[in-house]
């Protein structure tokens, strides 16, 4: 029994090179986000803050910066969301709470989750939290209102950073958006057919 032909077994090899490759790109597209996600965090890419797990002891800086808050809520969650101030100013290195307040203006228990961006977006890998409420799901009873601390200083190293010579100002904003209801079980479905006839 002879082997396959030449062009039979390049053939195979080529078929066996895409599948290979196929492979690989759906695993890559899979992991992507959550790579991107980290190398954002790591990095303070995209106007993504730093996040600190531990107060490291900070000699704070001589630049004083004002720092703008902004809050917005999409059309699908009826809260009212708020910074309890506008603006602050502060001298980098300087540990800072800003609470933001937040009340759920239905009858219902809705629930939502907070992104957030620094702009400009080279200020976000200088933009320290120590403790956020964001990126975490927050659930509001009906007509129930909250506050909310946002703890984070400047990295003092912003000040030696070219592109932030002339940045008076740093933008923190958050959106909130509506998190999914829990799904209903298909007997709550099948019960609710059978009171509907």
């Amino acid at each position: 029994m002879r082997g396959l032909p030449p062009s039979s077994n390049k053939q195979s090899q080529i078929a066996l090179a895409l599948l290979f490759g196929s492979v690989c790109m759906l695993i890559l597209s899979f992991a992507s986000v959550p790579l991107y996600r980290a190398f954002c965090a790591a990095t303070g890419f995209g106007g993504t803050p730093q996040k600190s797990q531990a107060l490291a002891k900070i000699t704070p800086g001589a630049r004083v910066l004002t720092v703008r808050f902004d809050a917005n809520v999409s059309k699908d969650l009826q809260w009212r969301f708020e910074p309890e101030l506008s603006k602050i100013s502060l001298r980098t290195g300087e540990t800072t709470t800003v609470y933001f307040k937040v009340t759920n203006l239905t009858d219902k228990q809705t629930s939502g989750q907070a992104a957030y961006n620094v702009s400009p977006d080279l200020a976000g890998a200088y933009f320290v939290k120590i403790a956020c409420f964001c990126f975490e799901e927050k659930r509001l009873a009906p007509n129930e209102g909250a506050e909310w601390p946002v703890v984070f200083y400047l990295d003092p190293a912003l000040e030696s950073e070219e592109g932030m010579e002339g940045v008076k100002e740093i933008t923190l904003s958050y959106s909130f958006f509506a998190t999914k209801a829990p799904a209903k079980s298909k007997t709550s479905d099948v019960k609710a057919e059978k009171e509907k006839s």
